[in-house]
Parts: structure tokens; C-alpha cells; sequence
């Protein structure tokens, strides 16, 4: 005669499924979110810093060519030398425009190599988004019909050992739950549950 399952664990059953819920309403948004963030450091890359670094490179530019032109006249001139004060505005806005001139370069390299960085980490998120889309929603989804059968099975009296009783056939309730008892169709088998 068959073992019967002594089935003790329904509530961390219960207990797994609903911290897996729990579990997918954050997971989604987060993944959501991240996706976002890297659709908006892509855009910002590629228009917002980039042209804010192009018109400062434009306009240290003319601050450099207007300083250097104020120096040489300084130096043409026979009536007076350069002061002190020119060539620090010379030295100055050099530095400035090198800095924006460096910036705009960084951020140019980072325009060709974003979608490089980025792509790849993208499709490991692609893939546990479609996990958490699909997969765990499939999970929640067999755990809860897992646990109901576990209740109805749980409810089930045990056979007695009088002589003339028989076990319950197989149109019992785990049948009429929609599990055989065989684990087909991805269903558990709730007698391989031992508590």
C-alpha cells in the first residue's frame, strides 16, 4: 500500500509565494526605472551635454582669440608694452578653452562607446525582465494551484487498517483538482511532499 505524504509546510509554501509577489512588484518597476535612466544618460549624451559643450567651446574660443588680439595690439603698439593683466587673461581663457575643448572630446568618445558599455547589460536586463514578465507570473500562478491542492489533499482522511477498507481510488480530489498524482503537465506530485 502506498505511503501516504505527510504534508506539514503549506503555510512556508504560502509564505514563499506571497514574499515572491512581493519580490515582483518591486523587481518590475526597478527594471523599469533603470531602463529609463539609461534611455535618459543616452539622450542627454548625445544632445543636451554635447551642445552645451560645443557652444562653450565656441564661445571660450572667441574669449581666447579676443584676449590674444588685445595682446598683440598691446605688443604693436609703440606707445605702451602688454601689462601683466593681458597675458593673464590670455593664460586664462587658454585654459579655459582647453578645458571645454577636453570635456567635449570626452563627451564625443562616450557618444561612440555608450551603446558598446551599455548594450550588453541592457539585454541581461531585457532577459530578467522577461523572466519576471512571464516566468515568476507562471510561478505564483502553479504555486497557488500547487497550495490549494496541498489543502484539499491535506484534508483528505488517512485510510484505516480495518480489514475491508480500501484505499480511495483514483477519481479522488486531487483528481478532480486537476493533478493525477503523476506530475504531468509540470504539476508537482503532492505525495512527493514530506513534510
Amino acid at each position: 500500500m502506498p505511503e501516504q505524504a505527510h504534508v506539514s509546510s503549506i503555510d512556508a509554501l504560502e509564505s514563499f509565494r506571497s514574499s515572491l509577489i512581493v519580490y515582483l512588484s518591486k523587481a518590475r518597476p526597478t527594471i523599469e526605472e533603470v531602463s529609463s535612466d539609461v534611455m535618459r544618460t543616452r539622450l542627454w549624451l548625445e544632445d543636451e551635454h554635447r551642445t552645451h559643450w560645443e557652444n562653450e567651446v565656441r564661445r571660450r574660443t572667441r574669449a581666447l582669440q579676443e584676449a590674444q588680439q588685445a595682446l598683440f595690439s598691446a605688443r604693436l603698439s609703440t606707445f605702451r608694452k602688454e601689462t601683466s593683466a593681458e597675458l593673464m587673461t590670455v593664460h586664462r581663457t587658454k585654459r579655459a578653452f582647453e578645458e571645454a575643448d577636453t570635456k567635449l572630446k570626452v563627451i564625443r568618445k562616450w557618444n561612440r562607446d555608450f551603446d558598446n558599455h551599455a548594450e550588453p547589460l541592457l539585454k541581461q536586463m531585457e532577459k530578467l525582465q522577461t523572466v519576471l514578465a512571464h516566468d515568476m507570473v507562471k510561478a505564483i500562478a502553479f504555486l497557488t494551484q500547487a497550495i490549494d491542492t496541498l489543502h484539499a489533499y491535506a484534508g483528505i482522511a488517512p485510510p484505516s487498517d480495518a480489514p475491508g477498507s480500501s484505499p480511495p481510488t483514483g477519481g479522488g480530489l486531487a483528481d478532480e483538482s486537476g493533478m493525477n498524482g503523476h506530475g504531468s503537465g509540470g504539476q508537482t506530485n503532492p505525495s512527493a511532499e514530506h513534510g
